[in-house]
């Protein structure tokens, strides 16, 4: 699937030709950041992501790299801003992702724009030692039945993250967009959370995005298996079972999935990439 060109905002501080400028990163956010729904058992947390995949290419192209990521799965933005973005100042990063206001948007009863008021209050803070600043729209949710009734909320949202980023000189990562995983192949059983699919076409959008030349390609996802109307419904009856019951009693009791949950990378860390076994090496899995 070729990338969509209108996709991102592209870094303009940034070089095809020259390595790119930063040394230490820092992602915050909620379970988009975290890497929900991208398992890998080598991860602190047991999940890597998008962040991780984009660290892991900005970790090749210069030396002194150090990555962090202090996101918690299910966390609202002002409970990100509150816990997040004073960690993450301290940590000195000259990259910033910040993805935030997602489970705000799909809150009954929210307001978009009182959302994007926080979202820049979060902007102006983190813009303080003049780091590079990379924020998300929100997906196109129109693809699927389970969250359609949100794209008005999502769009306006969306407008309020352009004007800010506008103002404030950040970097746009439009997964609005991005059409390649407007698909349920690209998603989790839960059909929230980005499987590995979904996790590496952001990362790829995100190099996109920071003018950040690298080796990754597009993944083409299995063909949809053909199912009757009544094989679909009973699909839907067990992902509201496994997944939106669970969702809407943690609503009830004012309970997070991330209440429990640590940031798997509090402070930056050089990226460790573990290499393939070979028979005159280490074994699978071992650093070399």
């Amino acid at each position: 699937m070729p990338p969509s060109d209108d996709s991102v905002v592209a870094a303009p501080s940034a070089d095809n030709d020259s390595p790119h400028p930063w040394r230490r990163y820092v992602a915050l956010g909620d379970s988009f950041t975290e890497g929900i729904g991208d398992p890998e058992p080598g991860s602190p947390d047991g999940h890597r992501g998008w962040a991780d995949r984009v660290a892991e290419v900005l970790s090749q192209q210069v030396p002194d790299f150090a990555y962090a990521n202090l996101a918690v799965r299910g966390k609202l933005i002002a409970q990100i801003c509150a816990e997040q973005i004073e960690p993450a100042l301290a940590l000195k990063p000259d990259l910033i992702t910040f993805s935030a206001g997602g489970n705000d948007v799909i809150r009954p009863g929210t307001d978009p724009d009182e959302i994007a008021a926080k979202f820049e209050d979060a902007v102006v803070r983190l813009s303080r030692d003049g780091a590079t600043i990379v924020v998300f729209t929100g997906i196109d949710t129109n693809f699927t039945p389970a969250l359609r009734l949100f794209r008005g909320k999502v769009a306006i949202y969306n407008e309020n993250i352009r004007a800010i980023a506008e103002k404030y000189d950040c970097i746009v990562a439009d997964q609005w967009a991005l059409k390649e995983v407007q698909d349920p192949r690209f998603f989790e059983d839960d059909r929230l959370h980005y499987n590995p699919l979904g996790h590496h076409e952001v990362a790829r959008m995100v190099l996109r995005a920071l003018n950040v030349p690298n080796d990754l390609q597009p993944m083409q996802p299995d063909p949809l298996p053909r199912t009757t109307w009544r094989e679909a419904r009973a699909g839907d009856l067990v992902w509201a079972r496994a997944h939106l019951m669970p969702w809407v009693l943690r609503r009830l009791r004012n309970e997070s999935s991330g209440d429990a949950i640590k940031a798997k990378r509090p402070e930056p860390l050089p990226i460790i990439t573990l290499a393939p076994g070979r028979d005159d090496a280490a074994g699978p899995g071992e650093l070399v």
